[in-house]
């Protein structure tokens, strides 16, 4: 018997994160099929990491160009002597 499960040991925040942090260049539409979740739960999350501080982005064009901030501190307490730039060292490849 094979136990199936859907949960992941990252949230789509920090999937989102690395994706730009892998591509600053990257399109929303992109992010969002490499998560798996919709454009519109991207921007939303976008949105999170921009008003908290963890990524920046402005217009190239008709396009834009995301800014990581790797030394802001992980969220969560279990995780917040970590900072941004850890989990893009961990996972970013």
């Amino acid at each position: 018997m094979q136990y199936q499960t859907n949960w992941t040991f990252l949230t789509n925040h920090s999937h989102v994160l690395l994706c730009i942090a892998r591509n600053p260049e990257i399109r929303m539409k992109d992010i969002a099929g490499i998560v798996g979740i919709t454009e519109r739960a991207v921007h939303r999350i976008v949105t999170d990491l921009s008003d908290a501080g963890y990524v920046e982005s402005r217009k190239d064009g008709r396009c834009n160009v995301y800014t990581t901030h790797p030394e802001k501190p992980l969220r969560h307490p279990v995780e917040s002597m970590n900072q941004v730039a850890d989990l893009i060292r961990l996972f970013g490849r």
